[in-house]
């Protein structure tokens, strides 16, 4: 996808009434400016879930898939660390259950660890407009609030000094035997994140990618999970 192909895509969106996109949906207008985002494969029996899983390879998460399936955690929807067909079959029946009329299908994803979660979000600021906010991510970005913010669009340069600002700075570097993680990556993500928000200010309210999981140096980024929500029009 191109940012073009974003203006189908959010168009699409808005033809069926919906301000919420799903999440793949959302990775999917991230990929479209340069944001690195984990493949996520459709199911809507658990037969096709585990073809899914097996062309992946094991092991795999399943998810909740729907344009109402905001908070997929919390609504016990997100099913991971799957090693078998079993599994897989048993993680689809829960989540086609807690779902309920909200289910749409679900999607299988490999399995993506990282010893540290990262967030990146989008702030609309009264005074200046669309800000970038990057902090420790996961289930720690409302307990520990470590983040800090930009005014977008900005640059690699600046997504650098961002990354040097967190509290938690020190793990990226590397700390108690970790080795250092790819912030050159994990910059070019940022920046790219950020000029999407600003390109989109007048069509996105809300964004915001948790997890992001960022790998040792050189070897890259990836956006696990996305929301976006549209502005009313």
């Amino acid at each position: 996808m191109t940012p073009s192909n974003a203006d189908i895509l959010i168009r699409r969106v808005r033809a069926e009434g919906r301000q919420s996109m799903t999440e793949t949906e959302s990775k999917k207008l991230l990929a479209s400016y340069g944001v690195p985002v984990a493949r996520d494969r459709p199911a809507e029996n658990a037969r096709e879930a585990v073809l899914q899983a097996q062309k992946i390879g094991y092991p795999v998460v399943v998810k909740g898939h729907g344009a109402k399936l905001q908070h997929k955690t919390e609504r016990g929807l997100v099913k991971t660390n799957l090693k078998s067909a079993k599994e897989v079959r048993e993680a689809f029946r829960a989540i086609r259950a807690s779902a309920g009329a909200d289910w749409e299908g679900c999607i299988v994803s490999p399995l993506i660890a990282g010893s540290r979660e990262w967030v990146a979000g989008l702030i609309r600021d009264v005074q200046f407009g669309p800000v970038v906010m990057f902090g420790l991510g996961g289930i720690f970005v409302e307990v520990l609030k470590d983040v800090v913010f930009r005014v977008a669009p900005i640059s690699v340069e600046e997504a650098l000094r961002m990354q040097n600002e967190i509290r938690s700075a020190a793990i990226l570097d590397g700390t108690r035997g970790e080795l250092p993680r790819d912030k050159a990556a994990l910059a070019k993500a940022l920046a790219a994140y950020a000029y999407m928000v600003d390109d989109l200010k007048d069509e996105v309210a809300e964004s915001d990618a948790n997890p992001v999981i960022l790998y040792e140096a050189g070897k890259g980024v990836k956006v696990v999970d996305a929301r976006i929500i549209l502005t009313k029009k």
